[in-house]
């Protein structure tokens, strides 16, 4: 598919120290407002200079491209997942890191699936987006963009070797200068002044700013006056990796939540449906759930059958625990899978991504157990 690009290059003089490709799914961000028509509309990205002046003041080259269809991000589908990794694939060689601009409902939900289906992944890949339009005059859209920039152009700057000088002429050769290490290169989102792990994130907000929270990850950065790195929280850069993809997601997934007085005909018509290959099982506290025997029957008749459950906590800054108490001593012995400190958004992708990687339910099930991309504490 061809992608109309938009190119931002730095105002300052000499070489741009990086590059970045900027990719717009759509979203709250994009949206200025019409006098003709008294409604927000979609933003033209051609004109983004006209919107974002300061663009043109950083250091290191912008390519904007948007995708065909842009859309609101609860519309997202796995095969926009599928479309965003393939774009980021095929410009991996040409920048140095994206960001990804994306509606706040399901930002996370994406950034999760992305963490699993880019495998090998040694670049930034931050996803940012805006609650107030970049029309609006108290937008944080552009704050959260420019630093969302900012960060996924941040190179290690102890590892950027010194250019190369010509001897005989003295003329520097920039050509020979190697760029150092990117200091985020793994999936991220950014909003609010914090950097969060992707697979750990979660919508906590819908009417303040602070939309994202990381219960039970530690921040990977926080951005004042300047940008402080939580380094040791980081994924290791890893120069030596190869990217590949996980492009074939198995959409036959569901979630179920608990709550007292659950009746059995309302986990029997979920755990029954047809052609069910995964089920995220939210449950209480440490991940406990009724120990009613028709309820226990119904979910080892379904594992039985070859569906996969993962036994996530509903608590925001919750860890399964299974087996540490009665309540959920049962689901251990049946087979169901601790999800321990996953997020339910990290939970369902990696469920799609891993069946759609393996046929098999106790391979499912043994993969599921063990962090692929940092989404889960061992």
């Amino acid at each position: 598919m061809v992608y109309k690009p938009v190119y931002i290059n730095p105002a300052s003089p000499g070489q741009p120290r990086t590059s970045v490709l900027v990719i717009y799914t759509g979203g709250t961000f994009g949206m200025v407002y019409d006098p003709k028509s008294s409604q927000l509309i979609p933003f033209d990205f051609e004109r983004v200079l006209d919107r974002l002046p300061e663009l043109h003041r950083l250091n290191f080259e912008i390519t904007l491209i948007t995708l065909p269809e842009i859309i609101d991000s609860s519309n997202m589908k796995p095969a926009v997942w599928v479309e965003l990794a393939q774009i980021i694939q095929t410009n991996y060689d040409q920048y140095d890191s994206f960001v990804i601009l994306h509606g706040t409902d399901t930002m996370a939900y994406t950034a999760s699936a992305l963490s699993f289906m880019l495998v090998g992944l040694t670049k930034p890949v931050i996803l940012t987006g805006a609650q107030l339009p970049i029309g609006v005059a108290r937008s944080d859209a552009r704050e959260n963009f420019i630093t969302a920039l900012e960060i996924a152009a941040a190179v290690d700057s102890a590892a950027v070797s010194t250019a190369a000088v010509d001897d005989s002429t003295g003329i520097v050769n920039l050509a020979n200068q190697q760029k150092g290490k990117p200091i985020v290169p793994e999936v991220c989102v950014y909003f609010n002044s914090l950097l969060l792990r992707g697979n750990r994130s979660t919508k906590q907000e819908s009417v303040q700013f602070n939309a994202f929270s990381s219960e039970n990850y530690p921040h990977l950065a926080t951005a004042g006056v300047s940008i402080d790195y939580n380094r040791p929280y980081i994924r290791p850069y890893q120069p030596d990796q190869l990217l590949s993809l996980h492009t074939v997601l198995d959409p036959n997934v569901t979630i179920l939540k608990l709550f007292p007085g659950i009746t059995q005909p309302v986990v029997e018509s979920i755990v029954n449906i047809r052609n069910l290959r995964g089920l995220v099982l939210e449950t209480f506290g440490a991940g406990n759930a009724p120990t009613d025997s028709w309820f226990l029957d119904t979910l080892k008749e379904a594992i039985g059958r070859g569906v996969v459950i993962f036994n996530v906590s509903q608590c925001e800054g919750g860890r399964v625990k299974q087996g540490h108490y009665q309540t959920s001593k049962q689901l251990d012995q049946i087979g169901v899978v601790s999800g321990a400190d996953i997020t339910t958004e990290a939970a369902i992708t990696k469920l799609m991504v891993l069946l759609g990687l393996e046929r098999n339910p106790a391979v499912v099930r043994k993969l599921l157990a063990q962090p692929i991309s940092g989404e889960m504490s061992e």
